[in-house]
């Protein structure tokens, strides 16, 4: 799940990844955005598919790096929007966003274009900027 950051506070996911991909990376772009302290906002525009499987041992890891991370990812994490063009699997993913949610702790968002995705994006921010100026 490549992770870039370039863009604060749109911090683009892939879940394109080569076989020898360094998850450690991901994480470690993740914690650099949380030490900005601001809200951010995750954006993919190619979401998993069900053939995108995680070995026991990374799914440990993630689990036990969220955990740690649970603070930051409930409060500086707005969305994560998943961008897809075919509304037959937007509506797919839409029962997966509750559970998505409660494990991560920020909601899954769902935009038809990557223009739609980044609008809601700065919607999402800019919502936030307003709560925390009032």
């Amino acid at each position: 799940m490549p992770v870039d950051n370039r863009n604060f506070p749109l911090v683009w996911m892939s879940y394109d990844e080569a076989p020898d991909h360094d998850h450690d990376e991901d994480f470690e772009a993740l914690e650099a955005s949380f030490e900005r302290g601001e809200p951010f906002v995750i954006l993919t525009d190619n979401a998993p598919t069900e053939e995108h499987h995680h070995s026991q041992e990374e799914k440990k890891r993630t689990v036990l790096w969220m955990k740690k991370h649970k603070g930051d990812l409930r409060t500086l994490v707005l969305a994560m929007i998943v961008i897809e063009p075919n509304a037959a699997k937007r509506m797919a993913f839409k029962p997966f966003g509750m559970a998505f949610a409660k494990f991560w702790g920020y909601p899954m968002k769902l935009a038809s274009s990557r223009e739609d995705g980044i609008a809601l994006a700065e919607k999402l921010l800019s919502e936030r900027a307003g709560a925390a100026t009032a």
